[in-house]
């Protein structure tokens, strides 16, 4: 389905489009900063320790993935999470403990297969 020029997707298109999002570990903290309120691409910046075009190269990607959106604020865009939802999962996600194995996966989450 396309709405304004933009694709729609449910299921299991969202989670894999969440999972390539979070797969990046920089882009799993802004989502996670995002969660607890909108902030400008240069506070996201200079609070995660990344470059201002890093952090615009991973806010791209997001937007692109449907997960965040840009708001206009006077001259400048502040960012948030396109759906309160995701701030619901996201903060559900992070509470979840998982039992790994340590030949499958290094310690960022990186798989070896």
């Amino acid at each position: 389905m396309y709405f304004g020029g933009m694709e729609t997707l449910t299921k299991a298109p969202v989670l894999a489009r969440f999972g390539y999002a979070v797969s990046d570990a920089t882009r799993a903290r802004i989502l996670l900063a995002l969660s607890d309120a909108p902030s400008y691409p240069s506070d996201l910046a200079d609070s995660l320790g990344v470059s201002r075009q890093s952090m615009s190269n991973h806010l791209t990607c997001l937007r692109g993935c449907g997960l965040v959106v840009a708001v206009q604020d006077g001259r400048r865009s502040r960012y948030e999470l396109a759906d309160a939802r995701l701030g619901h999962a996201i903060r559900d996600l992070i509470g979840v403990v998982l039992a790994v194995d340590p030949s499958c996966c290094a310690p960022n989450g990186e798989c070896f297969a």
